[in-house]
C-alpha cells in the first residue's frame, strides 16, 4: 500500500472521530460492565501502552495487562483465560491467535491497522525476499501474520538489536523489514549487512528535531527519550533510545524532572503513575493540530474506545473475533517462537 493511501485512510478515520464529553457516572457504569463481563466469559483485557488511559486503566483494574507487543505475546500465552480481549492494532490479535490457536481472541475492532503492516504487503516483500534468497529474513512485530510466515525471525524494538546482532555474528546477511528508521539505527548500531524495506510509523515519523531542540531550550534540564522508529535526526538528540518499556523504565529511574518524550503519548499514562512528581511534554510533530497526521497519537490506537470494548464484549462477533488461517499461523508460529526463546 503506497503511502498517499495510507495517509487517506488515517485522515479519514481522523475526520470519522466524534468528540463527546465525558459523563463520569455513564462512564463508570459502563466500566463496571465491562469489568463484570470480562468476569464471567473467562476473558482478560490485555492493553497496549498506546491506548487511552481509560481502556489502560481497565487492564489494571480487571487483573489484566498493559505492555508493548512483546510482553503482551508472552502475557497472553501464559494466562489461563479462554479469550483474550487485545487492545491495540491488528498485528496484535493476529499474534495472539498464532501463539494461541486454543483460545478465542477479539478486539474492541478490527478496523485499527498499522502504517507498518498496510506499508508492507505480503507480495511486494515475498518478492523482495525472493530477489535476495541468501539472506535472513527479520520482520518487525508490526506486520501481518502473512509477512510474520514469509520470515525467519520476528522481532520487537525490546529484542531487536540483540537478535540482529547475534544473526550479524553467525555471518548472516539479513533483509529487514518494514521500518525503515528502526532498521537503520540497528544497522548502524550492530554493523550488520541489512538491506532496508522502506516503511515508517506514521506517528514516530512525524517527530522533529528541530522541535526537539526548541522544547529543549526552554526545558534544558529535561531528558529527551526516544523511540528508534522515528527519524536519525531525532534519535540523535536523545539521551535515552529504546523500545516503549525501556522508555518508561528510563522515565522512573532516571533523576530528571522532565521528559521530552518521542513516542506516542499514550505511554504518559504510564510514566504518570510511575512518577507523579515527574514532568512530560510530548516531542514537536511536523504539524500542529489539524495538520498533523498523528499528533502524537496513533488514530487506529484511538479506536479502542470504552464504547468499542464494551461492544465486542457484549456482542462477539466476526467484526470484532480475529482469526489466522491455520496454515499461515504455523509457519508464522516458527519466528515467532524463536525470537520469544531467544528473549527469555
Amino acid at each position: 500500500m503506497s503511502p498517499a493511501t495510507i495517509r487517506k485512510r488515517v485522515q479519514t478515520h481522523l475526520r470519522s472521530g466524534v468528540f463527546k464529553q465525558r459523563d463520569p457516572m455513564v462512564e463508570e457504569a459502563k466500566k463496571e460492565r465491562v469489568r463484570q463481563l470480562l468476569k464471567h466469559k473467562n476473558a482478560v483485557l490485555i492493553a497496549h501502552y498506546y491506548t487511552d488511559d481509560v481502556v489502560q486503566e481497565l487492564a489494571e483494574q480487571t487483573n489484566g495487562f498493559i505492555g508493548d507487543s512483546l510482553e503482551m505475546a508472552r502475557f497472553g500465552s501464559r494466562h489461563n483465560a479462554t479469550t483474550l480481549i487485545i487492545a491495540g492494532v491488528r498485528f496484535m490479535g493476529e499474534t495472539a491467535c498464532i501463539l494461541n490457536p486454543e483460545k478465542r481472541v477479539l478486539m474492541p475492532t478490527l478496523e485499527a491497522e498499522c502504517s507498518l503492516d498496510l506499508g508492507c504487503p505480503i507480495d511486494t516483500f515475498s518478492m523482495f525476499c525472493d530477489q535476495h534468497p541468501e539472506r535472513a529474513v527479520v520482520v518487525y512485530a508490526n506486520t501481518s501474520a502473512a509477512v510474520k510466515a514469509r520470515a525467519d525471525w520476528v522481532v520487537t524494538s525490546s529484542c531487536a538489536l540483540e537478535i540482529v546482532d547475534y544473526l550479524d555474528s553467525e555471518g548472516k546477511k539479513i533483509i529487514w523489514g518494514p521500518d525503515k528508521y528502526l532498521g537503520n539505527y540497528i544497522k548502524n548500531k550492530t554493523g550488520a549487512d541489512m538491506l532496508l524495506w522502506d516503511s515508517a510509523c506514521i506517528v514516530h515519523e512525524e517527530f522533529r528535531a528541530q522541535g526537539v531542540i526548541d522544547l529543549k531550550k526552554v526545558y534544558p534540564d529535561a531528558a529527551v527519550l526516544v523511540h528508534p522508529e522515528s527519524p536519525a535526526s531525532v534519535v540523535e538528540l536523545a539521551d535515552i533510545v529504546g523500545s516503549t518499556s525501556y522508555l518508561l523504565k528510563a522515565s522512573y529511574e532516571l533523576p530528571n524532572q522532565r521528559f521530552i518524550v518521542a513516542t506516542d503519548r499514550g505511554i504518559f499514562y504510564k510514566m504518570q503513575q510511575k512518577s507523579p512528581e515527574k514532568e512530560f511534554y510530548e516531542a514537536p510533530t511536523s504539524g500542529n493540530g489539524a495538520t498533523c497526521k498523528s499528533c502524537a497519537h496513533c488514530p487506529w490506537m484511538a479506536m479502542n474506545t470504552l464504547d468499542a470494548l464494551l461492544e465486542c464484549l457484549e456482542h462477539p462477533s466476526f467484526i470484532h473475533e480475529i482469526k489466522v488461517q491455520e496454515h499461515i499461523r504455523k509457519r508464522a508460529l516458527v519466528p515467532l517462537e524463536r525470537m520469544l526463546n531467544f528473549a527469555l
